[in-house]
């Protein structure tokens, strides 16, 4: 190497050789490329390492004298529990599938589960499920009273409200959003036409006076907007556009309605089973998220009117039991209408429910808006939101996305308290179940077990998808970094 300083000769400076290490003296061999990804140890993963870390790892620990004990507890409270569940699993299966009776050929009816000490022709002491009374008994648990030619109606509303629901669901699938939006709009309106064969008597003046109502109420939000309107008269006449639209939307349905779809009409006294826990059920989800939404705004609003009367109806609703709403709604409420004036059981009974759900689902709401930090609306102000905005675009979002778990909860409760319209003389599912024990035809010792068993699996799968779905999206909008 030659280097040449500045005001010197030139001057040759020798490289220095470099030093080889105690590892290249020592090695024969030097790798120039990465290892290869070697797979994890077999008991790390699979079954063994599922055991291994969510059961034998509690109790491996034998350290000390204490931990030895506590990891001896743990193991034998396991065993303990693994007892319990293989028996109990052993059981249910051997009395709902190996040891069950599956058909009645012959048309005995009760006799088919009848044992050698009752008349039949099973062994003495057997005990299981009897599915031939259950086959015979479908139509009422799952239809109830609606007739038998007209089944398809009630099969083509399940069809079309699985097949829009799994769209919207699929994430991979498109214009999921418009979906969602048939989902909650058209498919109500068809769902009603279908069950009921439509064709309401509703006079004209009532769907025009609606239309005018909606247009008048329209207009006043259109001059909100153009400025005409200002201060707290102009955020009102906004709200009032809004629901000038809603309006509108419900004297389309009305028309909708009074049209005759050529369909034989069938009362809701006819329905049944698990029509009506699905129509109950789904009404109340869907009618009480918003409703909840918008009394949990008001009980966190700046003004003093809508915080009173938000909490009051919250209130009012928390103290009473459902048991009580749906008598209200279906003895008390017909005494207070005027003569000649008479609603539907069934409509009584899911504006109760609805009102009864709205009421802890605005509590719910109400905890999750309570968790936004103060950052996030004096941020939403500082962009030139308004209020409505703000809570649409920023507030909301988050504080659903917080409470989640409570939301689902509160649906997985509503759905099983649809049991309790059977109180009140609407056969649900289990009304409907509990009402063919009656038959003398089935009488035998497993006919109400086998019933109970089959309304227990519906409510669990309805449950346990339910609370799946909930943490599938928990996670999904997880933003919290913590897993």
């Amino acid at each position: 190497m030659v280097r040449k300083l500045p005001g010197t000769a030139t001057k040759k400076i020798k490289a220095k050789k470099p030093i080889p290490s105690a590892v290249d003296a020592q090695a024969g061999y030097v790798r120039s490329e990465d290892a290869p990804l070697l797979p994890p140890p077999p008991s790390e993963v699979g079954v063994t390492g599922w055991l291994y870390k969510n059961i034998f790892a509690s109790m491996s620990d034998f350290s000390s004298i204490s931990a030895a004990l506590k990891s001896a507890f743990i193991a034998v409270l396991t065993l303990l529990i693994l007892y319990f569940l293989a028996t109990q699993t052993i059981g249910l299966l051997d009395f709902a599938i190996f040891s069950a009776v599956w058909s009645d050929p012959e048309g005995l009816k009760r006799q088919a589960c009848w044992t050698v000490e009752q008349g039949g022709a099973l062994p003495a002491g057997w005990h299981a499920a009897c599915w031939p009374f259950i086959q015979a008994k479908a139509k009422f648990i799952f239809y109830g009273a609606y007739p038998t030619d007209d089944l398809w109606r009630v099969n083509m509303t399940y069809a079309i409200g699985v097949f829009l629901l799994a769209w919207v669901l699929i994430e991979r699938l498109p214009y999921r959003k418009m979906v969602g939006a048939l989902l909650l709009t058209v498919y109500p309106v068809m769902a009603i036409v279908l069950l009921t064969g439509g064709a309401f008597t509703i006079s004209t003046g009532t769907i025009g006076g609606a239309t005018i109502l909606g247009l008048a109420l329209i207009s006043i939000g259109r001059l909100g907007k153009a400025g005409y309107i200002t201060g707290a008269l102009g955020d009102l006449s906004l709200v009032a556009g809004v629901c000038g639209w809603v309006v509108i939307a419900f004297a389309v349905v009305l028309a909708i309605f009074s049209i005759d779809f050529d369909l034989e009409a069938i009362d809701t006294r006819d329905w049944g089973g698990l029509l009506i826990t699905l129509v109950v059920a789904i009404t109340g989800i869907v009618a009480s998220l918003p409703l909840g939404i918008l009394l949990a705004l008001g009980r966190r609003s700046e003004m003093p009117v809508a915080r009173f009367l938000s909490t009051v109806f919250i209130e009012f609703w928390r103290g009473v039991p459902l048991i009580t709403v749906l008598f209200m709604a279906s003895v008390m409420l017909p005494l207070f209408m005027p003569e000649g004036v008479n609603f539907d059981m069934l409509l009584r009974a899911l504006i109760g429910v609805t009102l009864f759900s709205a009421a802890y689902m605005a509590e719910v709401v109400r905890g999750g808006l309570q968790a936004i930090d103060k950052g996030q609306y004096e941020g939403a102000d500082a962009v030139g939101l308004s209020y409505w905005q703000s809570m649409r675009l920023i507030i909301l979002p988050q504080a659903l996305t917080h409470v989640i778990p409570g939301i689902v909860n509160t649906f997985i409760g509503l759905f099983k308290d649809t049991a309790l319209v059977s109180i009140v003389g609407i056969f649900d599912l289990l009304g409907a179940a509990q009402s063919t024990l009656a038959d003398a035809a089935w009488s035998t010792p497993v006919q109400g077990l086998t019933g109970y068993l089959v309304v227990a699996t519906i409510f669990f799968i309805f449950c346990f998808g339910m609370s799946r779905y909930s943490m599938y999206m928990e996670q999904k909008l997880n933003r919290s970094h913590k897993n």
